[in-house]
């Protein structure tokens, strides 16, 4: 029997990239990276390699390279990859979700306009021109209210607005941001009624229409702004049965209704005194290293899971006895790292898994919103989840980044 073999479009250098190549190897599916590096990555069938500045024109090489064995699935790893990833499952004929969730999945604009156009729940909400000026007036949008790009993920470049004058303030920092970050994306601004309530987050997997939830995540730190820097994510989330059963329903209807069929799905909740609020949908996974806390939940892998579902192949997992947590190191403030102190009394830290610092001596941090990445991560897992959370906290203040003032210089 031959092997079933899938397609990976990742961006260059992704940290997903050789995950998914190694779950591929572990459930024994033929991975082929399709990438914008320099050059392709090489593995099982040769990788292809894309043209960052015209992805479609890879097509004809993805349909060359699918005439001999063909792919079962096509899989994006990250958010810039979505999009060309359903081309090429509407080229090749595979299933995909509906160019309706793609929208909506990749533009918070067409999230919103969605929602309202299919009778979802969703708040008031307008969007600012480029060019336009900073209006005096966001009726029917009310205070407090939330300015957001139409895109980036992690809460970058959201910030809440009390009256006139934050919004003033806002709409400026948000669309330099949008502008550093690339100058010909949708240079749009979004501005909508702040949702009150405790804020949650979903893994699931569609295959055939049907979805399957693999874990929820409660957000224990008040997300209330003036930015959304996340911070702790623990599972299973403190919450009666019937809301978790709540918010199950919820996110099926939402995602049948905006045409989500395959694959899957990230979404973003706040549970407010009316009901549920979905911030977002996304035809991905979880971003960062937080996909670990699954493998902890499961004993399988994050990418071992979607590659399974994508192929329709069986996969043995176990929901795993106690809690799991991740923190999403908070940025403390802005500078150039010199060193990070603490970092072996928060490993000894009963309850702590690992404690993994990414960022290294002379990089620049910088605090959200325009900020990111993440300093690091740190892991737990307890009986429950308030002794993870408590072991996540106590770990992390132990740890101190000690940085020197950023010197720019300019050069005449």
């Amino acid at each position: 029997m031959t092997a079933p073999r899938v397609l990976l479009v990742a961006p260059d250098r992704s940290y997903r990239t050789g995950a998914f190549v190694n779950a591929g190897n572990a459930l024994g599916i033929q991975i082929t990276v399709a990438s914008w590096g320099q050059t392709p990555l090489a593995l099982n069938q040769g990788g292809i390699r894309i043209d960052p500045r015209s992805p479609a024109s890879s097509l004809p090489r993805i349909r060359d390279a699918a005439s001999g064995v063909p792919f079962a699935a096509i899989l994006a790893t990250d958010d810039a990859t979505v999009p060309l990833a359903h081309e090429i499952c509407l080229e090749l004929g595979l299933p995909t979700n509906e160019p309706s969730a793609l929208q909506a999945s990749t533009n918070k604009l067409r999230f919103r306009q969605a929602c309202k156009e299919k009778g979802i729940t969703a708040p008031c909400f307008m969007v600012i021109e480029p060019q336009a000026p900073v209006p005096s007036n966001i009726a029917p949008v009310e205070f407090p209210c939330v300015v957001k790009p139409l895109s980036l993920s992690a809460s970058r470049g959201v910030i809440r607005c009390e009256n006139q004058e934050d919004i003033t303030k806002a709409i400026p920092r948000v669309r330099t941001l949008i502008s550093d970050e690339d100058s010909k994306g949708d240079q749009r601004v979004l501005i909508e009624n702040y949702i009150d309530g405790d804020e949650y987050s979903v893994e699931a997997l569609l295959h055939n229409r049907e979805l399957k939830i693999i874990a929820i995540f409660e957000k224990p730190d008040r997300l209330s702004g003036p930015f959304f820097e996340e911070t702790i994510y623990v599972t299973p989330p403190r919450i009666p049965k019937r809301t978790e059963n709540a918010i199950c329903s919820a996110l099926f209807q939402v995602a049948s209704a905006l045409g989500f069929r395959e694959g899957p799905v990230h979404a973003e909740l706040r549970l407010a005194a009316d009901g549920i609020h979905f911030i977002e949908l996304a035809s991905r996974t979880i971003g960062g290293r937080c996909g670990r806390v699954i493998e902890f939940l499961t004993g399988v892998s994050l990418e071992a899971i979607v590659l399974a579902n994508a192929v329709g192949q069986p996969i043995q997992s176990k929901q795993q006895a106690g809690a799991f947590g991740v923190m999403m190191i908070p940025v403390p403030c802005a500078g150039v790292l010199r060193r990070v102190e603490g970092i072996t009394a928060a490993r000894k830290v009963p309850g702590i898994v690992s404690v993994d610092i990414d960022i290294r001596e002379g990089h620049r941090m910088v605090p959200w919103p325009e900020g990111g990445p993440y300093p690091g991560f740190i892991f737990s897992r307890g009986n429950d989840a308030t002794q993870v959370e408590a072991s996540l906290r106590e770990a992390h203040a132990k740890l101190c980044f000690v940085t020197a003032p950023e010197i720019k210089v300019e050069v005449t």
